[in-house]
């Protein structure tokens, strides 16, 4: 799906800002047929759950509906008219006026309607989204909506951030031509010193698309015609982790000689090889280092925030980092296009995290039920699943920073069903972008004697908490059993392994003279000991600490405020840690 632009030919209106809301429990049925009746707003882009001082409506379950007018601009008049939304978490329903124009499930990636039919050039709407916040065993991510005895709903799951929701990015009007260009892939290539960029072009009914590929100055570089074709780019500037270089493709739907439609996108020329046990970029060993993180600060929950994006990208580069994950979910584009333009490298995932009962039990505990199973996640939620894996990559196929898809978090990968489960879904994301290496991240309990899809991937991911979970405090044995381990994947399946998560919950300001379990000096000793290790394994390719900054988890017990294994905290302040991280990441790596 293409990200709405202006072009000479395309108009876009952002309608963030303050939205009326109330939860569904406030309000009559059917309350897009007329003025919501609520003293209540909401900013958008933000979650909704901390907003308000208002315990009912942090924890409400089920649906909350924002609404706002709307005029159309008066020269949209013979123009196609859209409306866009970035997301709405975990799924959306869209009425202008009275008139439903879109629903869709899944809470991490865009969708949108064409509104032609029901607005008018000049004139004003209402419009009306309601977004529901509910998991089951057929969602992704997947969860458990139970009723109390009085009446009441609570929402239970299995992943260890908060659940929040709403409409936590961007809403969008905008307008396009009948005919336009509706789609576009790009692949890149190397032959010697000429890049080879691929095209791939879908329009709704030209009769002919133009192509031009200029450099970052603007001059032509490539031209070429039709819906498909390769352009051939002389002494190529490469998009580089760190460097990167982007061209401009612009693709120009023609009717009748004439130029109806306009698309621009950035394009990085780079090449991506698993090869052995090595991870190569442009054909040079890369080595991952950064983090997982989350879409989380305080009161906009998962709300985007374009101050937080700039911010933690200058802390990434502070600390040395070169790459992220997306845990456990695909984030904002304009993360994804901060990304490109940086050179920051990215592993792309879905949203396919709490795919293991297990963890209902936590680290120490069993499960009641298996997680493959008609009653638990079954053929549906496999169905929900690959379209999941289908947006993120219409959505993110095109960015040169997403060198690698990761398809989930922590399943249940040596449970009997795994393999039925998810050897359908490799095959079909290879099928969508075959030029990506495919990757899942490896939880604890499923080591390599007993994993049951590790082989089915190009590389593989593994979250470890020895000297956290095990043998908390005992970093001695934490580093023979985790070096035991790496050897272990290593020598079965010689391909390239990257530690996704590894960390410590750390309370800032808590210090202690001794390896001291949640104090600073504990956290940094804790990854320097896997850092020992990391070190030693050849086929360790990367190292991504979990994680970038504290973040908010679901009430209980386990968690006082939330998530505490980040090396900044929620409010981006740096832990003795980080200091630590950025010693080791900024000093230059041996060649070998």
């Amino acid at each position: 799906m293409l990200k709405p632009q202006t072009s000479p030919t395309r108009e876009l209106v952002g309608l963030d800002g303050l939205w009326k809301f109330a939860v569904d429990t406030s309000v009559p049925a059917s309350p897009w047929t007329a003025t919501l009746p609520t003293q209540l707003e909401a900013a958008v882009p933000a979650s909704y759950n901390d907003l308000f001082a208002d315990a009912a409506i942090r924890d409400h379950v089920g649906w909350v509906w924002y609404q706002r007018s709307v005029r159309v601009p008066r020269g949209w008049a013979g123009e196609r008219v859209f409306v866009r939304l970035d997301a709405a978490t975990h799924e959306g329903v869209v009425y202008v006026d009275d008139t439903k124009v879109a629903e869709h499930v899944g809470g991490y990636t865009p969708f949108e309607a064409d509104i032609t039919d029901v607005v008018t050039a000049g004139g004003e709407f209402r419009l009306t989204i309601g977004v529901s916040n509910e998991l089951t065993n057929i969602t992704i991510p997947p969860g458990k909506v139970t009723v109390t005895d009085d009446g009441g709903r609570t929402q239970d799951y299995l992943h260890d951030f908060f659940n929040y929701a709403g409409l936590a990015r961007s809403v969008w009007l905008y307008s396009a031509p009948a005919v336009r260009v509706s789609d576009i892939t790009i692949t890149t290539d190397l032959d010697g010193s000429t890049g080879i960029v691929g095209f791939d072009i879908e329009t709704t009914g030209a009769d002919s698309v133009n192509v031009t590929l200029r450099d970052a100055a603007g001059e032509v570089v490539a031209t070429g015609d039709g819906i498909a074709g390769a352009l051939r780019v002389q002494d190529v500037r490469l998009w580089q982790p760190g460097a990167a270089y982007l061209y401009t493709l612009t693709a120009q739907a023609i009717v009748a000689g004439d130029v109806v439609d306009e698309y621009s996108l950035p394009v990085g020329v780079r090449t991506i090889e698993v090869r052995g046990t090595e991870f190569l970029i442009n054909g040079t060993p890369f080595y991952f280092t950064g983090f997982g993180r989350h879409e989380d600060s305080a009161i906009r929950g998962k709300g985007h925030d374009n101050a937080y994006l700039v911010h933690d990208f200058q802390l990434m580069d502070w600390i040395g980092a070169n790459s992220f994950r997306t845990s456990h979910y695909p984030y904002a584009e304009e993360v994804m296009e901060f990304a490109d333009r940086h050179g920051i490298v990215v592993i792309d995932e879905v949203g396919a995290v709490g795919l293991n009962l297990a963890m209902g039990g936590g680290i120490f505990g069993g499960q009641a039920a298996p997680t493959f199973s008609p009653e638990t996640i079954n053929d549906r939620t496999r169905e929900t699943h690959a379209q999941a894996i289908r947006e993120l990559i219409a959505r993110d196929k095109n960015h040169p920073s997403v060198v690698m898809w990761s398809i989930t978090n922590e399943p249940a990968s040596n449970e009997d069903g795994a393999r039925e489960y998810f050897e359908p879904l490799v095959s079909l994301t290879r099928e969508l972008d075959p030029t990506r290496p495919v990757t899942f991240v490896n939880v604890m309990f499923s080591t390599f004697e007993n994993d049951l899809i590790a082989d089915l991937f190009d590389v593989i991911c593994l979250n470890r908490y020895y000297g956290w979970y095990v043998d908390s405090g005992d970093l001695k044995t934490a580093e023979r059993k985790l070096e035991a381990e790496l050897l272990g994947w290593q020598e079965k399946f010689a391909r390239p392994l990257i530690m996704t998560e590894y960390g410590a919950d750390t309370v800032p300001g808590y210090h202690s003279i001794y390896d001291s379990p949640f104090t600073e000096e504990y956290q940094t000793s804790f990854l320097e000991m896997y850092h020992r290790v990391h070190d030693r394994i050849p086929a360790i390719v990367g190292e991504q600490v979990w994680n970038f900054a504290d973040f908010q988890t679901k009430n209980g017990f386990a968690r006082v405020d939330g998530n505490k294994k980040g090396v900044f905290t929620r409010d981006r302040k740096p832990k003795a840690a980080a200091h630590a991280l950025r010693t080791r990441w900024t000093a230059p790596r041996d060649a070998d």
